[in-house]
């Protein structure tokens, strides 16, 4: 018996020191690759000056109405990652990718990154960039809760809102506002950090709206900033964003909002909930897409042309 486990802890110290030679060459060479990515890193957009830092704000197309995207939470490339929805609709609108903090070509910054102070920050960066009120604001998942904050406190600013599956106020079970997801991203950030996440993130995990250089751009973008602290920062503050939001009335401005089939974000409850925040609205739709949360990047034609329709109709 001793003898075989004598045996057994051979072979096991034996695993672990593989292991961990394989980390370390997994580590050495995801330094090595930063180092050869770094041209990759010049920005898509412009870059204008936030608080000391710079933030990445991208404009394409021209036209009588502005369409903002906003990002979802932790999207690498808000740039790209939305890019197969706004290039079928710059033909007739201007549209600006907002990149916040931690997100892009953006700067990782310090402070807290509550949902008023995000706000005020991606409002300055769309005025330096030249990108001027109103706005149609086109929200993926939680930054729809920082739209409702922008039509709330600056109505005129907001001339309506586009949710992408965005997130609502009772989209959200009290347990999940109360789980800071410290464990997903402390996994996130070894594997960012280690250079594992090279073995996880390789060209077959991309859709086919991306041509090569444009996932060179991405990846280099990932292995950065992917799961950095300005994204873990950001869920800590939902909570009191939604009770800011439910102290006030709801921002009654036309609203179009397309709805996943919830098995990504929380199933039924989702999808009962974006049907809750459009009642009671003046002048509120609903669009049920059979796809996954990235509506932008599953349904692009059939959003694009539902877009257009809706916006003709704030013309009349």
């Amino acid at each position: 018996m001793k003898k075989a486990l004598k045996i057994t802890g051979k072979i096991l110290l034996g695993i672990l020191i593989i292991l961990l030679a394989f980390i370390l060459v997994m580590f050495i060479y995801h330094r090595i690759m930063l180092h050869k990515e770094k041209p990759l890193l010049e920005p898509m957009g412009q870059m204008v000056e936030v608080d000391g830092n710079n933030m990445s704000i991208y404009t394409e197309g021209e036209g009588e109405h502005t369409i903002v995207i906003m990002s979802g939470a932790g999207m690498v490339s808000p740039i790209l990652e939305y890019s197969p929805l706004y290039r079928k609709l710059s033909d007739t609108y201007k549209i600006a990718v907002v990149e916040k903090f931690g997100y892009g070509f953006s700067d990782v910054v310090d402070g807290e990154r509550d949902f008023d102070t995000m706000l005020r920050q991606d409002r300055e960066a769309l005025q330096k960039a030249g990108v001027e009120a109103p706005y149609i604001l086109c929200p993926h998942s939680m930054s729809g809760i920082e739209a409702i904050l922008w039509a709330q406190k600056y109505p005129d600013e907001v001339e309506a809102i586009v949710g992408l599956d965005m997130s609502t106020p009772k989209g959200y079970t009290e347990e999940e506002l109360a789980d800071d997801g410290k464990t997903m991203i402390a996994l996130y950030t070894f594997l960012r950090e280690s250079g594992l996440g090279r073995l996880v993130l390789t060209d077959s995990t991309f859709s086919d709206h991306y041509d090569q250089h444009e996932k060179e751009i991405y990846k280099a973008l990932a292995f950065r900033k992917f799961a950095n602290k300005n994204v873990d920062d950001e869920g800590t503050h939902l909570a009191d964003a939604i009770e800011e939001i439910n102290s006030a009335d709801k921002p009654d401005i036309p609203t179009l909002l397309f709805l996943s089939d919830g098995k990504e974000t929380g199933g039924q409850k989702w999808i009962d909930a974006m049907h809750d925040y459009a009642d009671g609205l003046t002048d509120a739709q609903v669009i049920e897409l059979n796809c996954g949360h990235m509506v932008a990047e599953e349904k692009p034609d059939e959003i694009a042309e539902d877009m257009r329709e809706f916006i003709a109709g704030l013309d009349k």
